[in-house]
């Protein structure tokens, strides 16, 4: 009974102290866990919301890179934090969507483990491929595989990464078969693009944009229906009559699951804020991203849809991370 009446007081003691700590949050530094190495898209996104975050906050945001297995060491690990508002995910297409399809057993459930703190912004994928080859179109380089069946390659920043998947959904739905060459992450995958050992990649327009506009590779589409607001005049994949390519990559902040309700509120009420900081905009504009105008109330359907359609395709495609 003694014991009993000890675990029912400390519950009691634990379920009062909730509000207090919400009134205090945050009382000290906060970690945002980017699960990719420093230098790539997830990482941009992070540090240009970290730092109208923590004004907004009045605590340190700190951001802390955990690569390794893809997406799946950083995110693991932030499924496992405590859920108290102190450490949240950088999350996106990759580890909250793709990852369910790519892989047969993920040790974290993009949905169930985590709830979306606010979606930030997007960008398409964009089909580059080297200068010196003849193809201007996609029906170019449809063409072109079907005629010669794997004798066309694409690089990739690694299996099962956006990249890889841009490019294999691509391919499925075309019925064209490409030879996948993965590299080490998306800057040695230019290296060979631009030194003529690959012929097609699918990068995230963040990065692919400073590429096209110094005129060192050739844009052939995007992967979204709409066309790309910082290139109009580059049309979707979807114009050439594949209507089911619809990908973008997205980014938002996320909190493990069990996080208390007021310290969430507060966290999406200052993520909200950094977001539209005119400031923020700026630097996320000029890299021809798509501020996202999703609402919390909205994001949680917004990503298990973007689970759900993934997982269908991607095990529809055969497309595997292992």
């Amino acid at each position: 009974m003694t014991k009993l009446k000890s675990f029912a007081l400390a519950v009691a003691l634990a379920a009062a102290a909730l509000p207090a700590a919400a009134q205090t949050f945050p009382d000290h530094p906060i970690r945002i866990i980017v699960p990719q190495p420093p230098g790539g898209g997830f990482d941009a996104v992070a540090r240009v919301i970290a730092d109208p975050l923590q004004k907004i906050l009045g605590q340190p945001v700190v951001v802390e890179n955990r690569a390794g297995a893809g997406t799946l060491v950083g995110t693991e690990y932030a499924a496992k934090a405590a859920p108290d508002g102190y450490t949240l995910l950088l999350g996106g297409t990759s580890n909250m969507a793709l990852n369910l399809g790519l892989y047969p057993k993920l040790a974290y459930d993009p949905v169930k483990d985590f709830t979306p703190v606010g979606l930030v912004v997007s960008w398409p994928f964009m089909l580059l491929t080297r200068k010196d080859l003849p193809y201007k179109t996609v029906n170019d380089i449809v063409d072109a595989a079907k005629a010669k069946p794997g004798a066309l390659n694409f690089a990739s920043a690694g299996v099962g990464s956006g990249q890889h998947v841009a490019t294999a959904v691509f391919a499925y739905l075309a019925g064209i078969e490409l030879t996948h060459v993965p590299y080490a992450g998306a800057q040695a995958a230019y290296t060979d693009l631009l030194g003529g050992r690959v012929d097609l990649f699918s990068d995230n327009a963040q990065t692919a944009l400073p590429q096209v506009k110094g005129d060192t590779v050739r844009p052939i589409a995007v992967t979204t229906r709409k066309r790309y607001a910082a290139m109009p005049d580059l049309p979707t994949i979807a114009e050439s009559g594949l209507s089911d390519i619809d990908m973008e990559t997205w980014f938002g902040l996320f909190a493990p699951s069990g996080t208390p309700a007021p310290v969430l509120a507060k966290l999406a009420a200052a993520v909200e804020q950094a977001r539209t900081n005119p400031a923020t905009v700026e630097i996320l504009n000029k890299s021809g991203g798509d501020m996202k105008t999703i609402g919390n109330d909205e994001a949680k359907a917004f990503v298990t849809a973007e689970a759900e359609r993934w997982s269908k395709l991607l095990r529809d495609a055969g497309i595997r991370a292992e």
